[in-house]
This record gives structure tokens, sequence and C-alpha cells, in this order.
């Protein structure tokens, strides 16, 4: 890393959810690139999985922008649930209820980005969609 800048290879940052039963990757690559501003954290979604397993969450302060760099997403905001595609961005704001899960045949990429709080401030919401007929809930190894 440099004064100006920061070159991070996202396969090289730490997996949160590796020995988990959470399907997919979540890498957050905030500390590693140096930010100071910014969150930056790079998921994968494999086929068939339910990022949050049937759950969803919602955050206090921080409005997030939502990248999908691969495949197609079926995303809910409140009670809107859609499709969301390739190359295709999305604004949340907070205290805006969401989730995310992979239906199709394709692994997702997704990108998520938000102000660096410096702080948890997610909050969890149990039971916010029935999970996916078709969802595997166990890594892929």
């Amino acid at each position: 890393m440099s004064d100006g800048y920061a070159v991070v290879d996202a396969d090289d940052v730490e997996d949160a959810y590796a020995g988990s039963g959470v399907p997919g990757e979540f890498r957050s690559l905030t500390r590693a690139l140096g930010c100071e501003q910014l969150a930056v954290t790079l998921i994968r979604v494999p086929p068939h999985s339910d990022f949050e397993q049937g759950t969803g969450h919602f955050h206090d302060e921080i409005e997030e922008l939502y990248i999908v760099a691969r495949g197609t997403l079926t995303m809910r905001f409140g009670d809107d649930v859609v499709r969301v595609e390739e190359g295709s961005a999305v604004r949340v704001a907070a205290r805006t209820p969401r989730s995310h899960r992979n239906e199709g045949e394709e692994p997702v990429e997704l990108w998520a980005c938000s102000r660096r709080l410096g702080r948890r401030d997610a909050t969890k919401i149990d039971e916010f969609w029935e999970p996916s007929p078709r969802a595997t809930q166990r890594r892929e190894t």
C-alpha cells in the first residue's frame, strides 16, 4: 500500500463465512484497502442459495450501494421483491429492511459499498421472508 492508493485482490482477504454453514463468501476489503471513509465488501452467492437464510437486516444510519457484477439476484426491500441483473446498481436507504438470494443457476458476485462508520450498525430481522424452496443452506466446498 502506498500513501495515496491501495490495490487488493479480494481473494487474498479473509472470507468471514469460511468454516460456517452460510453458503458463499463474505470478504470485507475495508481494512485491507486502508479505507478511511468507505466500507467495501465482496459477497459471492452460489446458485440456489439464501444469503441470509430467510432472515434480513437493516442499518440504522448507513445507506448502502450494491453493485451486481455477475449473475442475477432476487432482492427484497421492505415488502418489495425485485430481480436485479448483472451490471445493475442498487441504493438502499438506512432503516430499509433488505435481504437477497440467488435463485438462479449461475453464481452471483455482489459488491456492497457504504460510508465507513467504524462500528456495527446492522440489526438482524428473523423470519424476514420464506427461504427459497430450492436453496441449499450449506457451503459448497
